[in-house]
């Protein structure tokens, strides 16, 4: 290990972008820790996950967000700390908080967002608390005087991207298509294993401290429309468009009921309200991810809709 590499703690190994994370802390050269829960090792595949990073050299720790003790435990053991907890478990962050704050020995916190900036969506209560939840742990790690940056990526691309932004569907349109609103609000795709890199260039640069750190990589924020003439360059074809206003889909997401409507109102979001990028990241105090570490290679949306041509 180097020297002076921050120890890491990662909770919520065993999920998609936790598991990267972890996985990128180890490559970046960081003694890294991941805090499981006792009901995880009943999981064949995240058992799997998790084997493959203590081979890579990860101590594995038993623990739980609602286990005081084990967090008191983990936390002693490192100078940064990574929740990626699902969105449902994210209020679970105020005990770790809690504690984080009477150790007084972390030197970066990094709360589970990695969406969309929750201060800056403009769902008015349209959400069922989504945004709400990730903005009240945000606040809290604040008011603490908790060091800390918050990633937000926008959407993963394995989200909504796969089928070109055509809820209920799972693959990408090849004869008609439906645009959301005028088709010309851009919103921004990250991969997971590209915001797992970015998050790790973060954690021990003095620039990132305190500061909500945003990607948007070029090439990887585009229209509904430019999506569309990206796809169709693909696949030598034109399609079909139809256009769905506010007002339909307003009315869609109010018929569609909870959690399947989660999608539309996440489509309404991006696509009507703009939320991924109506504001300016250095006005509003953010830093850009690929403007701090423009080494870090990551997967444009081109690349992506490449994958999806031959099925």
């Amino acid at each position: 290990m180097e020297v002076g590499k921050s120890k890491v703690l990662v909770i919520g190994a065993a999920g998609n972008l936790g598991y990267h994370l972890a996985d990128f802390s180890l490559k970046f050269s960081h003694p890294t820790f991941v805090l499981v829960r006792e009901s995880t090792f009943s999981d064949p595949l995240k058992v799997q996950k998790l084997n493959s990073l203590t081979s890579a050299g990860a101590t594995l720790l038993k623990g739980s967000l609602e286990d005081e003790k084990s967090l008191v435990d983990a936390v002693k053991l490192v100078d940064v700390i990574i929740c990626a907890v699902p969105a449902k478990q994210v209020l679970h962050q105020r005990l770790l908080i809690k504690v984080i704050k009477e150790s007084g020995c972390i030197k970066r916190f990094i709360p589970s967002e990695f969406g969309l900036d929750p201060d800056k969506v403009q769902l008015s209560g349209m959400d069922y608390n989504f945004y709400l939840r990730k903005a009240e742990i945000r606040h809290l790690v604040q008011a603490e005087g908790i060091p800390y940056t918050c990633i937000c990526c926008s959407l993963f691309m394995s989200f909504l991207l796969p089928s070109l932004i055509q809820p209920g569907s799972k693959t990408p349109p090849r004869d008609r298509v439906e645009v959301f609103g005028n088709g010309n609000i851009k919103a921004v795709f990250v991969k997971e294993i590209d915001v797992a890199a970015f998050t790790i260039c973060t954690l021990d640069d003095p620039r990132t401290v305190n500061k909500v750190l945003y990607l948007r990589p070029h090439g990887n924020v585009y229209s509904m429309n430019e999506l569309i003439e990206i796809w169709e360059s693909k696949i030598g074809k034109k399609l079909e468009k139809s256009y769905i206003t506010e007002d339909e889909l307003l009315m869609k997401i109010k018929e569609t009921p909870y959690p399947d409507n989660m999608q539309l109102i996440f489509i309404y979001s991006a696509f009507i309200k703009g939320d991924h990028t109506y504001f300016d990241i250095k006005s509003v105090g953010g830093v850009e991810g690929t403007e701090l570490y423009p080494n870090v290679k990551y997967t444009t949306i081109s690349e992506y809709l490449d994958t999806l041509v031959s099925e």
